[in-house]
């Protein structure tokens, strides 16, 4: 395969299934991974040259912006649906509304979180109680976020339109230069201008907003596939209304999930900075090791898509059987890497030996999730790419509300000791571990339920 041929759309509907998911996928892999190089880099940086509260103050601050920015992410996973069921069936007219339609709907997103966000950052950042120490440093690293969204925003559509059509492959491009360049940025802002953790939010929004640039060039000069300009841009009815059908259960499941993650946060906060900081670098290597299960996810997703536009289901039968075996061999290696070298990884983001000994045991109590994780995705990834974004959702509803939150605080209350009066962080992360098993065991029996067949008729 030349390089020029992997910066190209990719026909999903035909060839060997496996080879198509890989090929979509490795890409795609690399991408999100750099992409959660953003976060990584921010937590090493200001770790090393600001301190550990600083650390626990960027970690504090995205249960808030993951839950602001949810039923966007949600609207763009319904955005890559419809474009890729467009160009599975190769409509250019109708790829050529969705697109515009995918823009335009960004451009609202835009407008309401940047007069939102920064209004209510102060008053989530008190309820969850947030120590004194780095509300601070919280709230300016939110309110930067906020103000620079749109590159954000954009980029996430921009690049899920372009995964929608098989490109993969200029997203990752794309991508890694602005992880460059993020690093970059980082580095002059908090160790040579000492702007602390406003300096890695500062990095981040610019970023993002060049990789917006490159997805938006990238699809401009697509003519033989459909047509953008600014005319292109704006808001269709219909197809908004299917966007936002698709899409807003995927974007309540995130919503769900951040609040979840908020309740348990408030917890956190009460076992002290210590805890928090574990939890932060604990998060950003569970980053990097979701980033495989969240992949074929999202690529089964885009190889339905393009079937059911298709009108492959046999192809989507095929993929199946070669999602779940490439998605578990994954996710089997991962665990081992989690399991064998956990202290070596956290190690990168802090020199404190109780910290790093502490993060370490709670990796290892979370290592086997990511094998029934992978299930979880795989399934999620063909149900949502049929349509059938609900199911998804009250899987994701039951692991998080009925299972990972009441679990959490039950085992902090009965672990509750000298040394940790408010439980012990084992509470926070088995919680977890309960609840990506549990939530494989109904994912298993949603998907043979098979609602999503009815969708694909």
């Amino acid at each position: 395969m030349s390089i020029k041929s992997m910066f190209v759309t990719r026909d999903m509907t035909e060839g060997s299934p496996s080879k198509r998911i890989l090929e979509f996928a490795i890409p795609m892999l690399i991408g999100n991974i750099a992409q959660q190089l953003y976060n990584t880099a921010d937590s090493v940086i200001v770790g090393h040259y600001v301190g550990d509260n600083a650390l626990a103050a960027v970690g504090s601050a995205m249960p808030i912006l993951n839950l602001l920015l949810a039923l966007f992410v949600g609207i763009a996973t319904g955005a890559g649906i419809v474009v890729s069921q467009s160009f599975g069936a190769k409509d250019r007219e109708k790829l050529t509304i969705s697109v515009g339609t995918c823009l335009a709907l960004s451009l609202v997103a835009t407008v309401v979180i940047m007069i939102v966000g920064p209004m209510i950052t102060r008053p989530m950042l008190e309820m969850l109680g947030t120590p004194a120490s780095i509300i601070d440093w919280c709230t300016s690293y939110l309110n930067i976020y906020f103000y620079g969204i749109i590159g954000f925003f954009m980029y996430n559509m921009l690049s899920g339109i372009l995964r929608g059509m098989g490109d993969s492959a200029s997203a990752l491009l794309y991508l890694l230069v602005a992880a460059v360049l993020n690093v970059i940025l980082d580095i002059v802002f908090v160790a040579n201008f000492g702007m602390g953790v406003a300096g890695v939010s500062l990095a981040t929004v610019i970023a993002q907003a060049i990789s917006a640039v490159f997805c938006y060039v990238k699809l401009i000069k697509m003519t033989d596939t459909f047509d953008l300009s600014i005319k292109t841009i704006k808001i269709n009815k219909e197809m908004a209304k299917r966007i936002i059908k698709i899409g807003v259960p995927s974007g309540i499941t995130q919503a769900i999930m951040s609040m979840a993650g908020m309740v348990v946060l408030n917890l956190t906060n009460a076992m002290g900075e210590m805890v928090i900081a574990c939890n932060v670098i604990v998060m950003r290597v569970d980053g990097f090791a979701m980033m495989p299960n969240m992949t074929f996810g999202q690529t089964m997703s885009v190889y339905t898509g393009q079937n059911v536009g298709g009108n492959r289901p046999d192809r989507v039968q095929d993929g199946i059987k070669a999602g779940l075996k490439i998605a578990l061999g994954f996710s089997t290696a991962i665990t081992l890497v989690l399991v064998v070298f956990g202290k070596v990884l956290f190690g990168f983001f802090t020199n404190t030996p109780e910290l790093i000994e502490l993060a370490t045991n709670m990796i290892r109590v979370m290592a086997v999730g990511y094998i029934c994780v992978s299930v979880t995705q795989i399934l999620g990834g063909i149900m949502r790419g049929c349509g059938d974004t609900m199911t998804p959702m009250w899987v994701s509803m039951i692991q998080t509300i009925l299972l990972r939150v009441p679990f959490a605080y039950v085992v902090a209350y009965l672990t509750r000791s000298a040394e940790y009066p408010h439980g012990h962080p084992v509470a926070l992360f088995g919680s977890l571990l309960f609840s990506w098993t549990i939530g494989m065991v109904i994912s298993i029996i949603a998907f043979r339920m098979g609602k999503w067949k009815r969708k694909i008729l």
